[in-house]
C-alpha cells in the first residue's frame, strides 16, 4: 500500500522529534521542517510538464580548466571599509 503524503511527512516529523532527543514545544518546527522536505522530494522526481528535471551544474571554487590545463581560481580577499 503505497504511503500518503501526510502519513510520511508524519513518520518524518516523529523521527526528527526522536534524532532531537524528544524535546517538547517543537512539533510544529518538526512538522515544517517534515514538510518542507518532502516538497524538496516531490520538486526533485520531475518537472511540471512530466519530464525529467535536469539538475543544475555546480560551480567550483577549484579553478578553470581549459585545454586540459587547470587554472587555479583567484583567492578571495576580505574588504575592509576604512571609516571616513
Amino acid at each position: 500500500m503505497a504511503e500518503t503524503r501526510e502519513e510520511w511527512i508524519k513518520k518524518r516529523a516523529y523521527t526528527l522529534w526522536e534524532e532531537e532527543g524528544y524535546p517538547t514545544g517543537r512539533d510544529s518546527i518538526h512538522w515544517e521542517q517534515a514538510r518542507h522536505e518532502r516538497d524538496v522530494l516531490e520538486g526533485s522526481a520531475g518537472s511540471s510538464n512530466g519530464k525529467e528535471a535536469k539538475p543544475k551544474a555546480k560551480r567550483t571554487a577549484t579553478g578553470v580548466k581549459t585545454n586540459g590545463v587547470v587554472t587555479p581560481a583567484p583567492k578571495r580577499t576580505a574588504s575592509r571599509k576604512t571609516a571616513s
